[in-house]
């Protein structure tokens, strides 16, 4: 009966909802698009052949968020080709009256033409699509596109290559069974001659991006498939009627919760705002994301802007109402109320005004005020009715002062050194010659042993070297006040020149703009690189943003035979090396068991060389996902880090373990 009721309401909608081609405005031709389409997607990589998928996901989305649609089918096909399945209304199909072509073959063929320009007179009331450009982009970079349209009880189909249409649309009347079916479908297959990668979709990678959507979507449905051989076959439901209390729960899964999430709905001007938060006993960080109309906003925006100060003024004027500060003079900062905190915020704005097609930040001023103003009734409201739950935040708040004052001497110190004068620059560090950032790099290794190689092999002109004693500190589980107070940390900051946590990020104080993790190829070495990738997240994730960090990968082996030398970096790399010697050939291996083994010319000549090195840049395509990695792996909760070896301990090559 529920199912029926909610069937009922739908059609109801759709048929209030008329979505025809009158709704569909044409701005401009397509142009373009194939000569430079990291204009419009970002990258030629994998970054880009990702971003194709979630332009005609979001299309699919934004037919949910009208209201019109409750299911979504994605599958990654095994000919690299991706289709992706709604039930919403469907892209009309009548001529529409400026392009005189069918609207299906408008949208798919010409920039600018879509139905989410003209406010209330469009498709759509809220939606993530604005520019009319996300359809026929993916168009222009596909060699091979199908469209398939339900509805009126009718099946239409048509077939593009590289932007153009190569069939007319052709159409066939639906069973009875089927006639009230109504969708989109839209399979491509990326243009091999665009892409710099190759082309294969990563199936976490868009798994993270649908579990999002999901989230912000509390009434969608979306399954993500990724075809092969029948034991092969991935396959998840993405389904969370909890909406962002469930995400907040999910992100916090690692961590101990001080209180339930804290949750609000607001609508005000046409504007919807959905916020959830909630603190962590053994968090020294925040997490807060943002998203517009279901568009993650990593650069933020203004309700990003609205919700933090919000926040800070709220919680200063309850800790001074409650008396639990009694210091007129003394108030919490943005940082201290927000240590230990989890928060997302979603708006669904009908007029979002986003910078550029990539839609990294929100710009538009109304939505500041709106969320301003609900954050402080709300919380203001709720905290009052659960005092338990404010002495919570407050006590955890007030300790994050007391730890700012506490390392306060030691933040001024950083803040204080210049890095312009040797005298002020860690004692262990051998700086390069060169004082442009953008062509100087940095070296972090581990132990004096492989520094000494390191110093010896470099190019001085423009590669400096620091050498760490041991372990770092695991920032993960410390306030600032012990960060500040470790001397391989203090000299990690100064040396490269990051600052002070929780400011802004200046990239042009940065000393180097290539950073490089470079440590042994066992188990403590693997330890250190996760350590600093733990330091540089926590502290300053932009430098993952701007791709300043990357991991050197030295060589396992070398092999000798005459007087030849070959470097291997693993073993598939060997075996294949040695399969090409005559099966009586005289060869020797050497295994590497550290950098500080290698001779300075062998280290210059595998991992410092730009010519010849092999450097991975590191980037963070799911911040969400990469925050629950670090609270799993370097948290303080033992129980869900065992479980989690317990789980992957299928997944190790027992060969490759170091013991």
């Amino acid at each position: 009966m529920a199912s029926t009721a909610a069937s009922e309401a739908m059609q109801e909608k759709r048929v209030a909802g008329e979505y025809t081609a009158a709704n569909v405005q044409v701005l401009e031709a397509l142009d373009g698009v194939r000569t430079r389409p990291g204009m419009y997607i970002g990258s030629t990589g994998s970054r880009g052949l990702h971003h194709l998928v979630y332009e005609i996901l979001d299309n699919a989305v934004d037919e949910a968020q009208a209201g019109y649609a409750n299911k979504i089918n994605v599958i990654l096909h095994d000919d690299n080709s991706v289709s992706v399945t709604d039930n919403g209304r469907g892209i009309p199909t009548d001529i529409h009256p400026q392009t005189k072509k069918s609207c299906v073959e408008t949208v798919l063929t010409l920039m600018h033409a879509g139905g989410k320009f003209g406010g209330s007179k469009s498709g759509y009331s809220v939606s993530g699509g604005l520019h009319g450009v996300g359809l026929s982009v993916v168009n222009a970079l596909s060699e091979a596109l199908e469209v398939t349209v339900w509805r009126d009880g009718k099946e239409y189909r048509q077939n593009y290559s590289r932007g153009k249409a190569i069939t007319t649309l052709t159409s066939r009347i639906l069973s009875d069974e089927s006639s009230s079916r109504q969708g989109t479908c839209i399979r491509f297959w990326p243009d091999k001659h665009i892409f710099t990668t190759t082309i294969d979709f990563d199936f976490n990678m868009i798994s993270g991006r649908i579990r999002e959507l999901a989230f912000l979507n509390p009434e969608l449905t979306i399954t993500l498939t990724k075809e092969g051989q029948d034991s092969q076959v991935q396959h998840n439901e993405y389904c969370y009627a909890g909406g962002l209390v469930e995400y907040v729960k999910w992100l916090n899964t690692d961590k101990k919760p001080l209180h339930d999430p804290i949750a609000f709905r607001r609508e005000m001007d046409g504007i919807t705002l959905d916020v959830s938060l909630q603190w962590c006993s053994d968090s020294y960080s925040d997490t807060v994301l943002g998203y517009a109309n279901s568009i993650r906003t990593i650069d933020g925006g203004t309700h990003i802007d609205g919700l933090k100060a919000s926040l800070t003024r709220t919680i200063n004027n309850l800790a001074k109402k409650s008396k639990a500060i009694k210091d007129k003079d003394i108030s919490l900062s943005g940082e201290h109320v927000r240590e230990g905190m989890t928060c997302i915020i979603s708006v669904k704005v009908p007029n979002p005004e986003f910078e550029g097609q990539t839609k990294t930040r929100l710009g538009n001023p109304e939505v500041r005020r709106i969320v301003e103003q609900s954050v402080q009734e709300n919380l203001t409201e709720y905290l009052e009715l659960h005092p338990d739950v404010l002495d919570l935040i407050l006590s955890k708040s007030l300790n994050a002062l007391k730890a700012a004052l506490a390392a306060k001497r030691a933040r001024e110190l950083v803040r204080t050194k210049s890095v312009l004068k040797s005298s002020s620059l860690p004692g262990k560090l051998a700086d390069c010659a060169s004082t442009n950032p953008e062509e100087s790099e940095i070296f972090i290794v581990e132990g004096d042993s492989a520094g000494g190689s390191a110093k010896q092999g470099r190019d001085r002109k423009f590669q400096a070297i620091l050498p760490l004693r041991g372990k770092i500190l695991n920032i993960e589980r410390k306030d600032e006040a012990a960060l500040y107070k470790s001397e391989e940390i203090q000299n990690l900051i100064v040396a490269l020149g990051l600052g002070v946590k929780g400011e802004d990020f200046n990239k042009e104080a940065l000393r180097y703009h290539k950073i490089v993790i470079l440590t042994d190829a066992d188990v403590d070495g693997a330890h250190i690189r996760t350590l600093l990738l733990t330091f540089f997240f926590r502290y300053q994730k932009a430098l993952f943003d701007e791709g300043c960090i990357y991991v050197g990968v030295p060589p396992l082996y070398k092999v000798e035979r005459g007087k030849q030398v070959h470097y291997c970096y693993d073993d598939a790399d060997l075996k294949e090396l040695v399969n090409t010697f005559p099966t009586n050939a005289s060869y020797h291996i050497q295994r590497f068991k550290g950098l500080g083994e290698m001779m300075p010319a062998q280290l210059w000549e595998t991992t410092m060389d730009p010519e010849r090195r092999l450097l991975k840049q590191l980037k963070v395509e799911d911040a969400a996902e990469a925050n629950v990695v670090f609270s799993s792996l370097m948290g303080t909760r033992v129980d869900v880090r065992k479980q989690l070896i317990q789980n992957a301990a299928s997944m190790v090559n027992l060969e490759h373990l170091d013991i």
